[in-house]
């Protein structure tokens, strides 16, 4: 199985890309966020899901690793299939889908392509309670040097954020509060202070918990 390619964007389309990976071209599926971040003649490196089926074998590309875990998690909704999953990622970045989840926004996951109502309901409904994050063993070294402010904040990309939230809901839960609801205060903290490191996350987390008391 393929799980990652770097080579050179030799074409792109609206729905993929062709990879030359030392004069071999590989067919990739992307989202709109995905392919709006590659250039033609450029190098680059992109995350693979390879999808085996009776008939054919498809790779799916990703910008970043958090991208590919949703594209797992959502496809093992029923009805949402590779495709669909792909439109779902076009209009939803990795931490948008988070948030949609949490607050049970269905309207958010209708907006793609293929999401009816009932499909968008579904997602939301399997999904509830569930926190996706880096899988184990991914690299943190994009995000690292973000944590300890040495990268401007209007550059800090989603996976930097996501391991903030992450980072800070594993604090919640060390001091006995449960994963959703560290989630929930976690957001709630960063939406309020979109800047904010590890520990003032942390800290604006515990004062939501207060609030509620």
């Amino acid at each position: 199985m393929i799980a990652k390619l770097r080579g050179i964007i030799d074409s792109l389309t609206e729905d993929c890309a062709i990879v030359d990976v030392n004069g071999v071209g590989y067919l990739v599926f992307a989202s709109s966020k995905t392919l709006s971040k590659l250039t033609k003649g450029k190098e680059a490196t992109l995350f693979i899901e390879t999808v085996v089926r009776e008939d054919n074998i498809s790779l799916f590309a990703f910008s970043s690793a958090l991208e590919k875990e949703w594209f797992l998690t959502l496809t093992k909704v029923q009805g949402v299939g590779s495709k669909v999953c792909l439109s779902i990622l076009s209009v939803l970045s990795p931490l948008q889908l988070s948030q949609a989840v949490a607050a049970q926004d269905k309207a958010s996951f209708a907006r793609a392509s293929g999401v009816g109502p009932k499909l968008a309901a579904r997602i939301v409904t399997e999904l509830k309670g569930k926190i996706v994050g880096l899988p184990v063993g991914a690299d943190t070294t994009d995000y690292a040097a973000a944590i300890n402010d040495e990268t401007p904040p209007d550059t800090i990309s989603e996976d930097v954020i996501s391991a903030r939230i992450e980072d800070a809901i594993s604090a919640l839960m060390n001091l006995g509060y449960q994963r959703i609801e560290s989630y929930q205060a976690v957001t709630a903290a960063l939406n309020k202070s979109p800047e904010s490191d590890v520990s003032a996350l942390i800290r604006l987390a515990l004062k939501e918990f207060a609030a509620k008391d």
